[in-house]
């Protein structure tokens, strides 16, 4: 028996309280209260609940005020749960960009050799200038992304514990809790040219702020995903394209299962939550990418909140706030995607109709009721299918959560939310 299954009991608990004494390798504190997933709270309370680093010993207790010390703890070796408390802000890229380049590699000789006026549009990058793109882009990688071992806690210390730059992988583990951290995205050093991408062109980057891969019994709470110092608006053009140095906020895909993110914010960001990465990806995701997405904040978000390929995804009691210019859609409907969205909240902008909330990628059946719009109730299947005749929608996943603790008026969403949701504002 794992230490959370045995502590599964106590999951009613909001904190298991942990004495510890001594120190470890990664500046180790006298003391820790990982918060455990309380029973019935979505997906992530499934077969065993979600209790992360409970009933770590001091040897596994850290408290990490850089980058490089989280990186410690996180690989100090052996299985035993831990618990990483996060002080301050942790920077990945402090040194800058130019600390991950290739020894030879120059942007404006990249820009040069593959402008579209001497490259063209028809055929991918290649040569040496893209060879030491992608050998920057892998150092950057390397020092970035951190695996997250499973029966983990990371949480934030205090109002503002963060970490700037850093990619958060939870990839093929289970039991981990990740709460009450700021969490600025990535800015990719190193997007790569893409003459294919569409009809122009596009610049295409990579990193996520946190990737679910393959992982189970996740709980993501009361956390802040934000593009901080560096929004879209911020990014330079070349070659008449947007320099996009973004990917996503947070992506739960390959085969990923029994999620929970609560009383989060994500703002400021495009593509900001995929679950599900591929239309091909039946073998691994079918009857997985199980997801509850309840009383987080979407505040300014152009796209994806999710966009669902497979899984079953209840999304009930967010408040959506859509920016007055650039929005495409809130839920995307994807391949093979049951999606439930019940008691939201959508706060729209004049000029921006209701219609655009749900976007239907592919044929498959949602759940949309109970949901609210600048304070009225508003069916969103119907308004969608009345001004979008070209992909009309069909009402009904198929199945019913049962797995919440709490269900608010979607109308108190918008003043609670605000009040309690995101990173220093635990209940």
């Amino acid at each position: 028996m794992t230490v959370r299954r045995s502590l599964a009991a106590l999951a009613g608990c909001t904190a298991l309280v942990v004495a510890v004494t001594g120190t470890s390798s990664a500046s180790a504190t006298g003391g820790g209260s990982p918060d455990v997933l309380p029973p019935r709270d979505g997906w992530a309370s499934l077969d065993g609940g979600t209790t992360g680093g409970a009933g770590a010993d001091a040897a596994h207790t850290y408290t990490v005020t850089t980058w490089e010390e989280l990186r410690a703890a996180l690989a100090d070796s052996g299985d035993a749960p831990r618990i990483i408390k996060v002080k301050g802000t942790l920077n990945a890229t402090a040194e800058g960009c130019g600390a991950f380049e290739a020894d030879g590699y120059d942007f404006d000789r990249y820009l040069a050799d593959y402008d579209p006026a001497v490259w063209g549009r028809d055929t991918p990058v290649s040569g040496a200038q893209e060879d030491l793109r992608a050998a920057s882009a892998a150092r950057q990688g390397a020092a970035i992304k951190v695996k997250v071992p499973g029966d983990t806690t990371i949480v934030g210390v205090g109002k503002d514990a963060g970490i700037v730059g850093g990619s958060l992988q939870i990839q093929g583990v289970d039991n981990v809790v990740v709460r009450n951290l700021t969490l600025e995205s990535p800015l990719d050093c190193f997007p790569q040219w893409d003459p294919t991408d569409g009809a122009t062109g596009a610049w295409n980057s990579e990193y996520d702020s946190m990737v679910v891969y393959g992982s189970t019994h996740v709980w993501v709470d009361h956390n802040t995903f934000t593009d901080g110092e560096h929004p879209d608006s911020s990014l330079p053009s070349y070659y008449g394209e947007v320099y996009q140095q973004h990917d996503g906020e947070l992506d739960v895909v390959r085969g990923a299962d029994l999620v929970t993110a609560s009383w989060n914010v994500f703002a400021d960001h495009d593509k900001t939550l995929m679950i599900g990465n591929s239309d091909s990806a039946g073998g691994t995701d079918r009857g997985r990418l199980r997801v509850t997405l309840h009383h987080n904040v979407f505040r300014d978000i152009v796209e994806r909140a999710p966009r669902v390929r497979f899984g079953q995804v209840d999304a009930y009691n967010n408040h959506y706030v859509v920016p007055v210019g650039g929005y495409q859609y809130s839920f995307g409907i994807g391949q093979e995607s049951q999606l439930v969205a019940q008691k939201n909240a959508f706060t729209l902008p004049a000029g921006v109709s209701a219609a655009k909330i749900l976007k239907k990628w592919k044929e498959a059946p949602v759940t949309a009721d109970a949901n609210y719009v600048n304070g009225k109730r508003v069916d969103l299947i119907a308004v969608h299918n009345a001004e979008m005749p070209e992909e009309t929608l069909t009402s009904g996943a198929g199945w019913t959560p049962g797995l919440r603790t709490r269900v608010d008026d979607p109308r108190t969403l918008p003043g609670m939310l605000a009040r309690h949701a995101g990173a220093g504002k635990r209940r």
